[in-house]
């Protein structure tokens, strides 16, 4: 269990922040690691892979790889799966689920190859000890993960359980929540070190200023919550309980102060609950107020990092934006975009939005002008013509997908309006 081939998969786009993340856990050296278009591949063992779960703020799992092989037939992906030790993972007593992904494989139907790779395991557990486990699709005792390539085949065991995203402490939420991974994203993508205010003045049910918070005071994102490795046969508890011990030892009061506002205060009272499930309550501050009103929370500048509201819910921003008469109360930040993997049939932009998008974002920006000399604004957006908007030219823009949307971490640096030039005095005539 000490040469573990790991992937964690990952937001495309966040690969090289992940993989930095995964060197400064485990403190391997960099060649130890490979990225990949929606994950990073990591050679480390099996105390490695429970310190990942604990403190990996941007995988999606944590996946050990237990066999790559070539496959041509149906016939081959129940023999390479045949194959693999499962024995020494889970027992015949515990049940297990199998998930599937392809990309360009020639099968035919993937429930099929699911239920070869079923049987296969099975059919080794009852060779084994003559007994066969039980398929359990909803709380599964261990999770297979099958992934099927034009030519290969591949084969890992879950140690996450629920997805990492799923911390623990978000129970109150909106329609179309941020995902924690997401919001960890786009403080890593800024570069903000806790050095520094920041300002989330879109803030919904809080997930950035929380998740921030959470970074500033060095408390594990998985502190919380169970993981699936505690059903695994190589589990040792008290190596279990030593880490959490350490990680816990390691939390420090933050060092610079973190904001959010919402217009709507419905999502703020849920903020603040959330806030203080995640034990930050006394760290991050939360306020009610339009995002094109509200005025800087601290004298020195600092970051503002947001994921704005658009499109048909331009009103949730608040009663200052181009839409104010409609719908004024249906949530802030939370209501902005929706992964459709997650809301499917959710109103994406709109036609009829675009006058009121322009309206809103020029505010903004007249805004931030105004008031926010000095800061640095970090906007995640699905609109590329974002930067034209807010009549902003951008110094940096990050690729970042939000599950199949294509999206873009926008950086302002925000200076004061020109000052308009003051007319020509009359000349005095002449003598």
């Amino acid at each position: 269990m000490n040469h573990l081939q790991l992937f964690l998969p990952c937001a495309a786009g966040v690969e090289e922040f992940l993989a930095e993340e995964c060197l400064n856990i485990t403190g391997q050296e960099p060649g130890t690691l490979k990225t990949t278009r929606g994950g990073v591949l990591v050679e480390a063992s099996w105390r490695d892979v429970m310190l990942l779960n604990l403190h990996c703020r941007l995988a999606q799992r944590v996946l050990v790889q237990l066999s790559y092989a070539e496959y041509r037939s149906d016939q081959d992906i129940y023999e390479n799966a045949s194959q693999v030790a499962w024995e020494i993972w889970f027992t015949p007593k515990q049940s297990f689920k199998i998930e599937i992904t392809a990309q360009h494989s020639p099968v035919k139907s993937l429930n099929f190859s699911a239920l070869l790779v079923k049987d296969a395991i099975c059919d080794r557990f009852r060779h084994k000890s003559g007994v066969r486990p039980n398929v359990e699709t909803r709380w599964p005792d261990a999770r297979v993960y099958v992934h099927l390539n034009a030519t290969h085949q591949t084969l890992y065991i879950d140690t996450s359980g629920e997805a990492l995203f799923k911390r623990g402490w978000r129970t109150d939420k909106g329609d179309a929540p941020l995902k924690e991974t997401l919001a960890a994203a786009m403080i890593a993508a800024s570069g903000w070190d806790g050095q520094s205010p920041l300002y989330d003045p879109c803030c919904g049910s809080g997930t950035i200023a929380i998740e921030a918070a959470q970074i500033a005071c060095n408390i594990a994102p998985g502190c919380q919550r169970r993981f699936g490795f505690e059903k695994l046969l190589p589990y040792q508890a008290h190596v279990w309980s030593a880490i959490k011990s350490e990680a816990k030892a390691a939390e420090h009061k933050a060092e610079a102060p973190i904001f959010g506002s919402d217009v709507a205060h419905r999502m703020v009272d849920f903020a603040m609950r959330n806030a203080e499930r995640a034990g930050v309550a006394d760290v991050v501050q939360l306020r009610g107020g339009d995002a094109l009103q509200r005025l800087p929370p601290c004298d020195q500048p600092g970051i503002l990092l947001l994921n704005p509201p658009y499109g048909e819910r331009i009103d949730a921003a608040g009663f200052a934006g181009a839409a104010s008469n409609a719908r004024p109360n249906r949530g802030g930040r939370e209501s902005a975009w929706v992964d459709p993997t997650d809301e499917p049939g959710q109103p994406q932009i709109g036609a009829g939005d675009a006058a009121a998008m322009d309206s809103f974002f020029r505010q903004l920006s007249t805004h931030w002008k105004t008031h926010f000399m000095g800061w640095t604004a970090w906007v995640l957006t699905p609109d590329l013509k974002l930067p034209g908007r807010m009549r902003f030219k951008e110094s940096r823009r990050v690729p970042m997908w939000n599950g199949p949307i294509e999206c873009r971490m926008f950086r302002f640096e925000i200076s004061a309006m020109p000052a308009k030039a003051a007319p020509l005095a009359p000349e005095a005539p002449k003598a």
